[in-house]
């Protein structure tokens, strides 16, 4: 399970892309009818969140769309982005348009100035990179340029793939607002922002600014990649990051941190997964492993749509003698099977943390750090704390990707569906125990801040 993210493209700055990226009317044409057949072949329930006719309709509508001799990649990509993301699937998706993003970067771009983020139907300034000291964190945006914010989100919700409208929203916070702006509205050198506050209502003019040297270079993403341990007396902290990367060098930062733990005697730990993209089950596991009590899955249910296309990047890429692949390619396309998931064992007794446990979560916790928050809770391992994430727990998930034939844009696309141990499949986020905002998703931390006043009151 994994969500590719704009990672660091202040890294990519010193990439000289050569020329525009143009296709064929035809090309686009071919590679649009070919992300719609692979939809339809290889998604576990492609229907599931949106119908049959929308989706039909859509695609007959963006054919008509394509006109002239030569489409744009970033207009390209625009067109795909949207024929996913009916599907209302947060793991069915095309993603950003980095390419053409980074040359607008190279060439001089510009950006809408405010980071933004939605709460309660909402929007307020998360930071500012306009030199304008009239705007303040958490002022609330009404509209910008004569537009109310909820017209302008909705321009921008075709683009993104998923479930429901908070899914959607924490997935314009985490990629950013002036990224997705720029690519829906296009460039634009001024914009007059009306501005709320305790002081009332006024209306701003701000002006663009650069989207490399006051913008990319000087900001940092919301995700947290970064593993770390850390102590407030007899509390534990633990931010394992995501569960992706290198497993044994994984295995062994979550074994040192153990050793840790037990050593300080710790009697609280605090799993942070919030803003955390998620990755493999493999890692998680290996975590949940040290205060698990008994054998356990990481999910009840996990079925897989075979396919041509899944059978064809199986071969390409993966190990065809193992036992998970040599099942996918011994089914009928389009056939849904449930591989036996393996009991996972706990580690020995004398091992593992027997404290009282925390998982923070908030509505940037997703894909598997959800369902492993969920997992913990559903074996009454911990209690959750933070705000619902916008990730569903049951999901459809366990990605494939290929790129398109002609345009070699990436697509992705669930292959599987994912079931909670509780084995409840009902379309919502994971409800914390203890409920507390995360406000602005700043550097003020109100949910590890307000969690640790309450273990403090336990003391």
């Amino acid at each position: 399970m994994r969500l590719p993210i704009l990672i660091f493209l202040a890294s990519l700055f010193t990439t000289q892309l050569s020329g525009q990226v143009y296709f064929s009317k035809n090309q686009v044409l071919e590679d649009l009818a070919t992300l719609k057949t692979t939809l339809e072949e290889a998604h576990p329930n492609l229907f599931a969140y949106t119908t049959k006719y929308d989706f039909e309709a859509l695609y007959h509508e963006l054919k008509n769309q394509i006109h002239g001799d030569s489409v744009s990649l970033l207009r390209t990509t625009g067109v795909f982005q949207q024929l996913s993301a009916i599907v209302n699937n947060g793991h069915t998706y095309v993603d950003f348009p980095i390419q053409p993003y980074v040359r607008y970067l190279q060439e001089g771009g510009t950006l809408f100035p405010l980071e933004i983020t939605f709460e309660d139907g909402k929007a307020y300034v998360r930071k500012d990179w306009s030199p304008n000291a009239a705007i303040q964190p958490g002022d609330e945006v009404v509209s910008i340029n004569g537009r109310f914010m909820d017209e302008i989100t909705a321009e921008i919700y075709p683009y993104i793939s998923a479930e429901r409208p908070y899914f959607k929203l924490a997935k314009i916070e985490f990629y950013s607002f002036p990224r997705y702006y720029w690519q829906v509205f296009g460039k634009q050198d001024s914009y007059r922002v009306r501005i709320k506050n305790r002081a009332g209502v006024r209306t701003v003019v701000l002006q663009s600014i650069d989207a490399n040297a006051d913008f990319e270079s000087k900001r940092t993403e919301i995700y947290q990649s970064e593993r770390q341990l850390k102590y407030f007396d007899q509390v534990a902290y633990l931010n394992p990051g995501a569960f992706s990367g290198n497993e044994p060098e994984f295995q062994s930062f979550i074994d040192s941190v153990f050793v840790d733990i037990k050593q300080q005697k710790s009697r609280h730990l605090i799993i942070d997964l919030r803003n955390n993209t998620g990755g493999n089950d493999s890692f998680s596991d290996y975590m949940v492993s040290y205060f698990a009590d008994k054998p356990f899955r990481w999910c009840s249910d996990f079925e897989i749509r075979s396919s041509k296309l899944l059978k064809e990047l199986t071969r390409k890429y993966n190990d065809t003698t193992t036992t998970y692949n040599k099942e996918i390619l011994s089914k009928r396309d389009g056939e849904v099977y449930a591989p036996a998931l393996k009991l996972y064992q706990p580690q020995p007794a004398q091992k593992r943390y027997k404290g009282k446990i925390y998982v923070l979560v908030n509505r940037l916790s997703i894909s598997q750090s959800t369902v492993t928050a969920a997992q913990i809770k559903d074996y009454g391992w911990g209690m959750i704390v933070g705000e619902e994430t916008g990730e569903y727990p049951s999901l459809y998930a366990s990605v494939l990707q290929y790129p398109l034939p002609n345009t070699s844009i990436v697509v992705t696309i669930s292959k599987g569906r994912i079931t909670r141990v509780s084995g409840s499949r009902r379309e919502e986020g994971l409800i914390p125990d203890i409920l507390i905002r995360d406000h602005l998703l700043d550097e003020n931390d109100e949910i590890l801040d307000e969690l640790l006043k309450m273990i403090g009151q336990e003391e």
